[in-house]
């Protein structure tokens, strides 16, 4: 069984590591090409790359898979099966027509809800109460694939992307232990999605971060924590951008503040910073002043203050 796996963030080493550990042979693993990072901008590997070095196996990086010559180098390999996830690239048909036994995907979403580059995200910022990951046959259009199997995972209060990302990567994995020798035996009966049923996720845009505090302070609570950890939500304070990465589950009932702009701050204690919204008032825990590093409220206020009064969100 000649086995490649594609992937690229952590989110996929569990994958790898459960093919490994399960005694696949994988014999290639395709992944982005090295990216520069932080503000130095130093050429680094992605971690399914550094994952695959650690057990010598070799490493493909193709700018587009798409292109004839990726595509030949895939054919030459002679895969029977391919597994990606969260690969980043989207597989041309040429390459999904050359295994034996297909191409699979691991998704992180209970599919055909939140097909796209962003699932984990777009769940948590539309306050689902459950998310999952569904394996399923790739095909030419976006995540329309026939699903293989599926594992439901409660979204909890705590959970934010990041540890969503944590907690998927893991299900994921053993997902796919429990998966392949059913498909591999043939003993998989494949589910077509509904299209009717599907919601899309698209990669979060710049736009997308942007506090709306017209919106109420559940739905912003939601859009706090599905932006953390990356790429952050962010409102303007004295025309800077000001991260917000952290803030408490508004109760359902509350002082009728009605009148009041949204966006203004109503008080800045250890508490936190209250914040007026479209409806109900929204307590910051966490943020980040331009120029400074993520702080609890609680160590920001040390230093500075946000007065009462102010209408955060002017650009």
């Amino acid at each position: 069984m000649n086995i490649i796996f594609m992937g690229t963030p952590e989110f996929a080493v569990p994958s790898l590591q459960a093919l490994l550990e399960e005694g696949y042979n994988v014999t290639t693993v395709v992944t982005q090409p090295d990216r520069p990072k932080g503000r130095k901008r130093v050429l680094t590997p992605t971690p399914v790359k550094v994952e695959a070095e650690k057990h010598g196996i070799p490493v493909l990086q193709p700018v587009k898979l798409r292109e004839a010559d990726s595509v030949e180098l895939i054919r030459q390999l002679a895969p029977d099966l391919i597994v990606t996830a969260a690969y980043g690239q989207i597989l041309p048909k040429s390459v999904l027509d050359l295994p034996k036994y297909g191409c699979i995907n691991i998704h992180a979403s209970l599919l055909p809800k939140y097909r796209g580059g962003a699932p984990i995200h777009h769940a948590v910022m539309r306050g689902e109460a459950e998310t999952g990951v569904t394996i399923m046959y790739m095909a030419v259009g976006l995540d329309t694939g026939d699903m293989i199997s599926r594992v439901a995972l409660p979204i909890e209060d705590t959970d934010t992307t990041g540890m969503l990302f944590e907690k998927l990567s893991i299900a994921g994995a053993d997902l796919l232990k429990r998966t392949l020798p059913d498909l591999l035996a043939g003993r998989i009966e494949a589910v077509p999605q509904n299209d009717a049923d599907a919601i899309y996720s698209p990669n979060i845009r710049r736009e997308d971060e942007l506090l709306d505090w017209s919106r109420s302070a559940t739905e912003l609570w939601n859009h706090i924590r599905g932006l953390n950890a990356y790429p952050g939500a962010y409102t303007f304070w004295n025309g800077d951008v000001l991260k917000v990465w952290a803030s408490l589950k508004p109760k359902q009932s509350g002082q009728d503040r009605t009148g009041i702009v949204p966006g203004t701050v109503l008080s800045c204690s250890e508490q936190g910073i209250e914040v007026m919204t479209g409806a109900g008032a929204l307590w910051l825990t966490e943020i980040q002043p331009a120029g400074k590093k993520a702080m609890p409220v609680s160590e920001f206020i040390r230093g500075a203050q946000i007065p009462a009064g102010t209408v955060l969100g002017n650009a």
